[in-house]
């Protein structure tokens, strides 16, 4: 119940990007057509029609050397259909809707962009290890794949915050899954089954993208083929794309990987060490390799420019700007949220808005054990003499390097001690209509630091920047929106 709970918080969360319900009313379009006899391809065909994009990319692929025995000249998607399956086409559209999601979501940040790549690059290994069989059976376990990564490629895209708090922890040694289920009390792999769930895919499609176990045959080949193309596809794209690995020692590794699923793959493991090497030359010349080795090219200079916090912080004010202002509030705040959390490396951070009844609440954060804070963060308009009225009544932001002061931590509310006790610094940002009144407070802390850090003035003033970008998202918002958040 617990996980369950949490599940539904962070499809909230993602929720409020706006672009996420999208992907999943497509996704589960394609399966209701794929699944529906009585469309006789007509839907389908609609759904690929419908994205001009998307109906290149099937034609493309339905006419590659792949399919071309099949086929030959394919100039239709109805065509691609009778010839190729209703099946293999409806799963290809759904992989590509999937790649397609993510890299039109793709924001800045380098480690995004190196999974979505890594992710697509196991998915060139599912489709090269099937290409001479079944092709439905080949599209279906393209698909497992990339929903083996779906998880993982949620958190980086949405969840920028706690991605960095599981990253920090990879940093002291502890695996992935066992820092994401530190972090969000759940693994990749539910997440990842969450959202196949939620999209309606087949049962086949969620066992597929499982855990493969070479010890487990109490269950039918195909789900275990299906897992061990899965695994396989997503192990090898591991090894390829680990930086700094000695070629001797990826071919070594390339290797025992073959070992250990050649007999589930029905495949002899030299032939499958020579496929996975060709596949990565290949790529390295003109594909998802090539990119990702560009990228790592520049990471040092991207990492260098995410570690100044004013830059970071303008970047985000940029992108506040480039947002219309009829776009919605809660995308903009959450926007503006991430940036502070990221851009100051903060614990956590929370959104308070003025709602009707006089009271500011808080409305969404990000951070540590935040969403169980929320609830209880909330204060009247009526003047206090605390911090809190003081940063509501300026009109720039507030920041307090040491509050556990004597004298500062008693102008610190009792709502505000009871819920975040040991805070070392925090800043408080108000959110200024042009009438000069406040409709939102940004809040942001550094906690359980023996030093107390600090903030500079030029940090500060972008801070402030980003503040004043916030105000034309609430003049544009309706009332009913403010009263949900």
């Amino acid at each position: 119940m617990l996980k369950a709970a949490l599940l539904d918080r962070l499809w909230g969360r993602m929720n409020e990007r706006g672009d996420f319900p999208m992907l999943q009313q497509s996704l589960r379009t394609t399966m209701a057509a794929m699944s529906n006899d009585d469309l006789d391809f007509s839907g389908l065909v609609q759904i690929v029609l419908s994205d001009f994009a998307l109906t290149q990319k099937v034609l493309r692929l339905a006419n590659s050397a792949m399919y071309m025995a099949f086929g030959g000249n394919i100039t239709t998607v109805s065509r691609a259909l009778m010839v190729l399956g209703m099946d293999a086409v409806g799963h290809l559209v759904v992989g590509l809707k999937i790649v397609d999601h993510f890299h039109h979501s793709a924001p800045r940040r380098i480690d995004a962009k190196l999974e979505l790549n890594r992710t697509m690059l196991s998915g060139c290994v599912a489709r090269k290890l099937t290409e001479r069989g079944d092709l439905r059976e080949g599209e279906e376990a393209v698909v497992c794949t990339l929903m083996r990564q779906i998880g993982k490629l949620l958190v980086v895209f949405y969840l920028d915050a706690e991605w960095d708090q599981i990253r920090r922890q990879v940093d002291t040694g502890m695996g992935e899954n066992e820092a994401c289920e530190s972090v969000l009390g759940v693994t990749f792999e539910e997440i990842g089954l969450e959202a196949a769930t939620r999209w309606r895919l087949p049962a086949l499609i969620r066992v597929g993208m499982t855990e493969f176990d070479p010890l487990q045959n109490d269950e039918p080949r195909q789900v275990q083929w299906l897992r061990a193309i899965t695994n396989y596809s997503t192990e090898v794209a591991n090894v390829l794309t680990q930086p700094h690995l000695p070629e001797s020692q990826r071919d070594v590794r390339i290797a025992e990987l073959a070992q250990r699923y050649s007999r589930t793959l029905n495949s002899d493991p030299d032939v499958l060490v020579d496929m996975s090497l060709t596949l990565a030359e290949e790529e390295t010349r003109d594909g998802v390799m090539r990119e990702i080795f560009e990228l790592r090219a520049n990471a040092d200079a991207i990492a260098r420019e995410s570690l100044d916090p004013e830059s970071c912080i303008r970047a985000g004010v940029g992108e506040l700007q480039a947002l219309p202002s009829d776009s919605g509030l809660a995308p903009a705040l959450a926007m503006a949220s991430e940036t502070v959390l990221a851009g100051l490396q903060f614990e956590r951070t929370v959104v308070f808005v003025r709602h009707g009844s006089g009271i500011f609440k808080a409305s969404m954060g990000f951070g540590a054990k935040i969403d169980a804070a929320l609830p209880k963060l909330s204060f009247a308009t009526a003047f206090e003499p605390d911090v809190f009225h003081l940063a509501i009544a300026n009109s720039v932001g507030i920041f307090i390097e040491n509050a556990r002061d004597p004298k500062m931590h008693a102008r610190l509310p009792q709502w505000y001690r009871r819920a975040f006790d040991g805070v070392h610094s925090f800043v408080l940002l108000p959110v200024v209509l042009e009438n000069k009144s406040t409709v939102a407070l940004l809040y942001g802390d550094w906690a359980h630091h023996d030093v107390p850090r600090r903030i500079s003035q030029r940090e500060m003033a972008a801070l402030n920047e980003l503040a004043r970008e916030l105000g034309r998202f609430f003049a544009y918002a309706p009332v009913s929106e403010l009263e949900t958040l």
